[in-house]
């Protein structure tokens, strides 16, 4: 059975490319639902369906484990998966959570109280329906204590990576970081929330400068799925990895290999 990772369009790529190269070995279905990106401006109960459709097609194919690399599908959907249940032997997994255990310096699995972290100034860089999900600033509650989020809404950024302008991208970037430091003048540390942002993570450690921490996702999230792969290896065993889309494959694969720097091949979800 393949391993799943999910994302609305071309964002998951970057935890994909990491997770490849940290599991060589791992068979990947990787969905991207390019026909309805992107989630960030959407609903939450338009997210959760969309999500959910795409998630039990997953499963029903054969992914047993289905990673959901978008912070916008994990804000808004994964708890309301999880609490409705889900079928017996298949996991939903989100990105939050392997962020905020590296931002806290917790072990996988720390289920101790939350306690006082050296970092207090966090900046968290994220879709509008992210945002205003306030998931991140729970999930952060969980295990720390002091810190004040101060969260921007990036409109406009993932429209500009899907289409390639990267040129807008990059002004997008300078734009928000300099909203954000209009409420927040002096962060520690700066959350890429969004799988799409690690593709203008340069532009953001350039306007952020060299004082401040960039947290981005997928080296993180790959780690935690190794450990985690580790933990059930009978969530990870054979099948045959598939590159999926609801959009058209052809222009799909271009922007992806454009994006990753080697070739990928989508096909027709």
């Amino acid at each position: 059975m393949s391993v799943g990772i999910f994302d609305s369009g071309l964002g998951g790529l970057t935890v994909w490319d990491a997770v490849t190269r940290r599991l060589p070995d791992l068979a990947i279905t990787y969905y991207g639902d390019n026909a309805h990106a992107p989630y960030g401006v959407r609903t939450a109960d338009d997210i959760h369906t969309l999500t959910r459709n795409a998630v039990y097609g997953m499963w029903d194919g054969g992914c047993d484990l289905v990673v959901l690399a978008c912070n916008t599908a994990s804000a808004a959907a994964l708890r309301r998966m999880q609490e409705a249940g889900v079928p017996q032997g298949k996991r939903v997994l989100g990105v939050f959570v392997p962020l905020i255990e590296a931002l806290t310096e917790r072990g996988w699995g720390d289920n101790s109280p939350p306690r006082e972290v050296a970092v207090s100034q966090v900046a968290l860089f994220a879709t509008p329906a992210t945002v205003a999900s306030r998931a991140f600033q729970r999930e952060l509650a969980f295990r720390a204590i002091g810190v004040d989020v101060e969260a921007q809404a990036c409109g406009g950024l993932v429209d500009a990576i899907e289409e390639g302008d990267m040129i807008l991208a990059e002004a997008l970037v300078q734009s928000h970081v300099d909203a954000l430091r209009r409420k927040m003048p002096h962060p520690q540390a700066a959350i890429l929330g969004c799988t799409h942002y690690p593709l203008v993570a340069e532009a953001f450690r350039t306007a952020l400068g060299d004082n401040v921490t960039v947290f981005s996702q997928a080296d993180i999230v790959a780690e935690s799925l190794a450990d985690y792969l580790a933990r059930r290896p009978g969530m990870a065993r054979g099948g045959t990895g598939r590159m999926l889309t609801t959009g058209d494959p052809k222009r799909v694969s271009t922007r992806a290999t454009q994006f990753l720097r080697r070739p990928v091949t989508f096909e027709a979800a």
